[in-house]
């Protein structure tokens, strides 16, 4: 096949390849060789019938799978004598639209090539990894934090009033149109205001209630109500209050400690005291990781691929103006034009993530099936009683496959970077790694 380069401009490619009418014929042929030993006809036995039968009976049925593999094949050559890796997938066309066989087939592809990634002496880069050691206050801040969460109620004073985080038990019957309803009544039931566990705008008319006083609260159930003869209409729940009861934190014992797994008090602290070494630990990780990619996105300099590049100013300008604008759920909304500011992070974006590609494929760094599978898993556990489908999902779906074990070889390459550094540590204050954290957001 002939192969013609019609355009080299910056990272663009173009050519013409033209497969010419005997090329084609020989191509057909060849595959017919190779199915006759499988074809019987009526009149031959089978592998017994004659090339020239085959081509008029099949010769067009194996005509596009000839062109097919003759263009991949001049692909792959081109490919591979150029050196060059197309940043996505080439475009294919056919020019000559009324081709008839016995024709030349003439076909276009345009790509963009990947940039050339230069070579960087890691051993120059300098990063700084934060430490903090947790210190007792710290661990008791914790401490206080989880005695918060298991929170327990004790009685507030005869005549007190509800407050919203309060707790009250209550016996309650609701009724629409003067009817009562499954699910609308029940005895004793403990509520804690604010929490919003009840229709919107219920628990809000309990705040001031006091224990003995019975109230009727009137709410319209959501539109969008699961119960369909419910949705939308108005209902009235008499209730009946039997107790205010204010929160009140767990003690800090060793009573506490068995609520959450650990043998004692101390048992928990030390569990505590782990955790925090592992949050600190995974915040100043970031921090270095935004220092190390700075200096290498100062270090390098190359052309990028125009269509990438446009995509990811397309892909942050749309995030962010959903994040600005968060009732609109779908994309029915006005077309979105990344500014310069955009582009900006874009380049930025897409230059790290070819370099980082490209170190990463120069140290053969790989992603295992066990990573994978322990990815897969951990991302599972968001969906309680459906973790096998999930997983089963994954399994079956390519590109969610790639879009998980993309942070993954990441993070990896990013340890490779990180060994042939040179790294100083830093011991610093909760406080001072919180500031540094809060720098990161901020420049984001």
């Amino acid at each position: 096949m002939q192969v013609t380069e019609t355009l080299n401009e910056g990272l663009k490619r173009a050519y013409t390849m033209i497969l010419t009418a005997q090329e084609l014929d020989a191509k057909v042929m060849e595959k017919l060789k190779e199915a006759q030993p499988e074809v019987e006809l009526k009149g031959f036995r089978k592998g017994k019938v004659p090339l020239a039968l085959m081509k008029k009976n099949f010769g067009q049925r194996v005509m596009g799978e000839a062109m097919q593999e003759a263009v991949d094949g001049a692909m792959s050559a081109h490919f591979e004598a150029s050196g060059e890796r197309p940043a996505g997938e080439p475009a294919i066309k056919m020019t000559n639209e009324d081709w008839k066989e016995g024709d030349d087939v003439t076909v276009e592809m345009s790509y963009e090539a990947l940039p050339t990634i230069p070579d960087l002496d890691l051993k120059k880069v300098k990063v700084e990894r934060l430490k903090v050691v947790p210190d007792d206050a710290s661990v008791d801040e914790a401490l206080g934090n989880l005695a918060e969460t298991a929170q327990d109620f004790e009685d507030r004073k005869k005549g007190s009033k509800a407050k919203d985080g309060d707790q009250i038990t209550m016996d309650f019957l609701g009724k629409v149109d003067g009817e009562a309803f499954d699910g609308g009544a029940a005895e004793d039931y403990p509520l804690v205001l604010g929490s919003n566990s009840f229709i919107p705008g219920f628990e809000e008319q309990l705040v001031g209630v006091k224990a003995g006083e019975e109230k009727d609260v009137t709410v319209n159930f959501p539109d969008e109500y699961q119960a369909e003869h419910l949705a939308g209409k108005e209902a009235v729940f008499s209730c009946t209050i039997k107790a205010v009861k204010a929160p009140k934190a767990a003690e800090i014992n060793d009573e506490l400690a068995t609520k959450f797994g650990a043998e004692d008090l101390n048992a928990l602290k030390g569990n505590i005291r782990e955790r925090l070494v592992h949050e600190y630990s995974g915040a100043a990780r970031a921090v270095m990781k935004r220092g190390l990619l700075d200096q290498l996105d100062k270090m390098v300099d190359f052309d990028l691929p125009p269509s990438m590049l446009d995509a990811e100013a397309g892909q942050i300008a749309h995030q962010l103006w959903h994040d600005e604008n968060p009732e609109v759920q779908g994309h029915d909304h006005p077309e979105i034009e990344p500014t310069d500011e955009h582009i900006k992070l874009a380049t930025r974006r897409v230059r790290l993530g070819l370099l980082l590609a490209e170190l990463g494929q120069r140290a053969e760094v790989q992603v295992t099936d066990a990573e994978m599978t322990q990815a897969i898993m951990e991302q599972a556990r968001q969906y309680p009683g459906q973790e096998r489908q999930f997983f089963e999902f994954v399994q079956k779906d390519q590109r969610m496959q790639q879009q998980m074990r993309a942070p993954i070889f990441e993070e990896k390459v990013i340890d490779y970077v990180v060994e042939l550094a040179t790294v100083t540590e830093k011991e610093v204050s909760k406080d001072d790694l919180q500031k540094a954290i809060e720098a990161l957001e901020d420049e984001s």
